[in-house]
């Protein structure tokens, strides 16, 4: 199971950020997240051997808080 660290830092490589500049519960459109970003990350979960779905990523709460209890359920 992905830690909510893991995913910040998947997030923050997709995005060319500092891991420490994405806080957990910020909407991460907000912060350049695009489609392309998102299906980047899908599969890279994927290849790590999550359950990722771009749709239900796409439609959940578009925060590392939100994406962690979806990944984790």
């Amino acid at each position: 199971m992905p830690t909510l660290d893991d995913l910040r830092n998947d997030v923050a490589d997709v995005l060319g950020e500092d891991p420490a500049d994405l806080p957990f519960d910020e909407d991460l459109r907000d912060l350049g997240l695009d489609s392309i970003r998102l299906m980047t990350l899908v599969e890279r979960w994927r290849a790590r051997g999550l359950t990722a779905d771009f749709t239900e990523l796409a439609e959940a709460e578009p925060t590392l808080t939100g994406w962690h209890a979806l990944l984790t359920a």
